[in-house]
């Protein structure tokens, strides 16, 4: 079984993602830490080095890396990971188990306010501008995000509850 957790940055897919595989007796694998590994660089400083078009490159190949050798597992994707190149069609042609987490501009805003210097993508945006741009890019993603097969909403919501929604549904 492939649990395959997609959604924008900050809707809490790693925090969800190792609870749930904890609760599965299954792996867990944060794409994000998998392309860390294999590039031998954080993702801040393959973007800041290499520039996002090289990092969207090296993540489809590293995404199919992943599936091609891995079995049961939950996997946290990126948040822009199934909105780039084919990386939705392929995704969905390993697993029917794709959850996006939801969360709401204003839940994504408050959480990501805090954490803006570990996000390449939001870095430089100060907090007035944040939920400018998550809003923007939100409505822009959602194309792919909606491709998947469940949809757990996750404003104001424990990790756990999370997780045992996904179970009852998924599993």
């Amino acid at each position: 079984m492939v649990i395959v957790l997609i959604g924008y940055m900050g809707s809490g897919k790693s925090a969800v993602g190792r609870n749930l595989a904890e609760k599965l007796s299954l792996k867990f694998v944060d794409m994000d830490d998998f392309i860390e590994e294999k590039e031998q660089k954080s993702i801040p400083e393959i973007f800041r080095d290499k520039g996002e078009i090289y990092f969207r490159k090296a993540e489809s190949h590293h995404l199919e890396a992943l599936f091609a050798g891995s079995g049961d597992m939950v996997v946290a994707l990126g948040g822009g990971t199934p909105c780039y190149g084919s990386n939705m069609e392929y995704i969905q042609g390993t697993t029917d188990k794709v959850v996006y987490l939801r969360a709401s501009v204003e839940e994504l805003t408050a959480r990501l306010e805090k954490e803006k210097e570990h996000r390449p993508l939001i870095e430089h945006l100060s907090d007035s501008e944040l939920e400018e741009f998550i809003r923007k890019h939100l409505f822009e993603r959602n194309f792919f995000y909606l491709k998947a097969n469940y949809s757990v909403k996750v404003d104001g919501r424990p990790v756990e509850t999370i997780s045992d929604e996904i179970i009852s549904r998924v599993v």
